[in-house]
């Protein structure tokens, strides 16, 4: 895709509470070449984890920029939902953040006021690299921000109205490993709570469209990527770096040993 033809990232947050579709990728590793090299390849956004990623604050960091080079917006799984944790990566730049485990609308509203200015929250004022494309106007920053709460266990299943009914929340993201264990599951993606598991996804699509706000959901491959957008999904994230990197080998093994 090339840069002309490519939404400005800028737009990111407005794109997302209008539900539209944007598509995007995982990144787990600290190799800021490698984040660059995919954020230059037409995604919507890429999105560092710095929950299970193997990186630190400096990784996100690093990871913001080389998003920013690549042309994407750039999108962080935080740690936790804590006001540190959420400050920190939007100060890196990030245009939108995604809050593991919420499980309650009051977590949720924890979460939209860690990532807003005074008066509507309590994220302190210190932009440092976001200020360069982020803001730097407080109110201004808090409009070119996106917040998504994960739904990933049984307790936020059960809450999931409430929490997508959040002010200032801008959508729900699925995390469907913890998820289905959370449902009961021996392991992720366990077929045996695959009922209880679809039921899930068609219960948070509805929430999300009963409160107006996007769904968003993390898919293993395009192929389920394709499968969920066409349910309905808006915000929809493909697998990740270290999958396709471990994939792309035992594949390139497998056909030198003449195994494919």
């Amino acid at each position: 895709m090339q840069a002309a033809d490519r939404p400005d990232p800028a737009d990111f947050a407005r794109r997302v509470r209008a539900r539209e579709l944007v598509v995007g990728y995982w990144i787990t590793l600290d190799a800021p070449f490698a984040t660059e090299r995919v954020a230059r390849l037409g995604y919507d956004y890429v999105a560092i984890d710095a929950q299970h990623g193997l990186l630190g604050h400096s990784g996100v960091l690093h990871g913001m920029l080389a998003v920013d080079c690549g042309g994407s917006a750039g999108v962080v799984r935080v740690a936790a939902n804590d006001p540190t944790a959420i400050g920190h990566a939007l100060d890196a730049g990030a245009r939108g953040i995604v809050v593991p485990l919420v499980n309650t609308a009051a977590e949720a509203a924890a979460a939209v006021r860690s990532a807003k200015y005074p008066p509507h929250g309590v994220r302190s004022y210190g932009p440092m690299r976001s200020g360069l494309r982020v803001g730097p106007v407080p109110a201004q920053a808090d409009e070119q921000t996106a917040v998504l709460a994960m739904i990933e266990t049984a307790d936020g299943l059960a809450n999931v109205e409430e929490i997508a009914a959040t002010p200032g929340l801008d959508g729900l993201y699925v995390g469907p490993s913890d998820l289905s264990i959370g449902l009961g599951g021996a392991f992720p993606g366990d077929p045996a709570v695959q009922e209880e598991f679809d039921a899930a996804l068609t219960r948070v699509l509805a929430a999300c469209e009963a409160a107006g706000v996007a769904a968003g959901i993390h898919t293993p491959h395009g192929d389920v990527a394709r499968r969920r957008i066409e349910a309905g999904w808006t915000f929809v994230t493909v697998a990740s770096d270290v999958v396709h990197l471990e994939n792309a080998a035992r594949e390139h093994l497998s056909t030198a040993r003449g195994q494919a």
